[in-house]
């Protein structure tokens, strides 16, 4: 029976012992992944840039168009609060989420990449500037986790987290905000 490269990591995520011929053959899948799974990463990573220019601007639709979301996408607002789910998104609320940012401008950093055949991970700091909810256009800079899987031939979304503490709180504010306090 082929080992595939999924079983061989959970196997040694698990602790399981390998054989010489399961490590020949991860090192082997390894091997030949490594270019496709590097090109897919950097597919990903100009994508998001691309979607969530467009969502800065306001243009829900585009986001969409550019990163799909799989059914049972969470999303980890910078806001806080419950985390949202895909059933929760109605065409209502996307169309808020649009009107929600305008006027932005968006740049990121990627701080780390995780690949293999059926998920990626994306570690980024995202930098845009833009008009939210109402208020004057800002820096809005973020920390941000991006999921990706691979159902059947298309990548989707599925998870985002982010949080506003690029630049940092200190262990008092941390404690208030974990208390429900206005830091």
């Amino acid at each position: 029976m082929p080992v595939s490269r999924r079983s061989l990591l959970a196997a040694a995520s698990a602790g399981v012992a390998l054989s010489e011929t399961a490590r020949l053959t991860k090192a082997s899948a390894q091997a030949l992944e490594e270019p496709a799974i590097d090109q897919t990463v950097a597919d990903l990573v100009e994508r998001s840039a691309e979607a969530n220019s467009a969502l800065m601007r306001g243009e829900i639709t585009k986001y969409y168009e550019v990163i799909p979301h799989t059914e049972d996408f969470t999303l980890m607002s910078p806001f806080g609060g419950k985390p949202t789910r895909a059933s929760e998104l109605t065409a209502e609320r996307i169309e808020a989420m649009g009107r929600f940012f305008k006027n932005g401008t968006f740049e990121h950093e990627l701080l780390q990449a995780y690949g293999c055949a059926d998920m990626v991970v994306l570690a980024i700091i995202e930098r845009p500037h833009v008009e939210v909810g109402g208020l004057p256009a800002q820096d809005w800079p973020l920390r941000v986790t991006l999921v990706y899987r691979r159902e059947e031939a298309e990548w989707r979304l599925v998870h985002r987290h982010a949080d506003p503490l690029v630049k940092g709180v200190s262990l008092e504010q941390a404690a208030a905000l974990a208390r429900g306090e206005a830091a």
